[in-house]
């Protein structure tokens, strides 16, 4: 089992630019997939990034494409989402997710493993 937890949130303003960090314990992140999701106030969660176990393959939601992307260091156990441009549609709680399957997905019911969140709010 792996645990995983989210930092890098916090408030920024449009425009702007954030880093969310997702470090790993308890098992070696390369045995999987990582996604990135967020989930805003009344609304569900949605996809945001994913990327394979090796970081040749990503994924990212049109509406972040362009200004997001997804990475990962497997030495240092840890995904990264790099924000920018950032707009008030990017408010939202950040979730980093784990998968056990071969192949990236952009469905939450696929992934294993979640962290707790991270808030990232973007004033207009």
């Amino acid at each position: 089992q792996v645990q995983l937890v989210e930092s890098g949130g916090g408030l920024v303003q449009a425009g702007g630019s954030l880093r969310l960090s997702c470090a790993a314990s308890g098992r070696t992140l390369r045995s999987y997939v990582m996604g990135w999701f967020r989930q805003a106030p009344g609304k569900k969660r949605e996809f945001v990034a994913a990327i394979s176990r090796g970081g040749s393959t990503t994924s990212h939601a049109d509406s972040v494409k362009g200004r997001f992307t997804i990475s990962r260091d497997n030495a240092k156990n840890t995904v990264y989402l790099q924000m920018n441009i950032m707009n008030s549609e990017d408010t939202a709680v950040y979730y980093c997710a784990a998968a056990t399957r071969v192949a990236v997905s952009t469905t939450p019911e696929h992934y294993d493993y979640w962290g707790q969140g991270t808030q990232v709010t973007v004033s207009s």
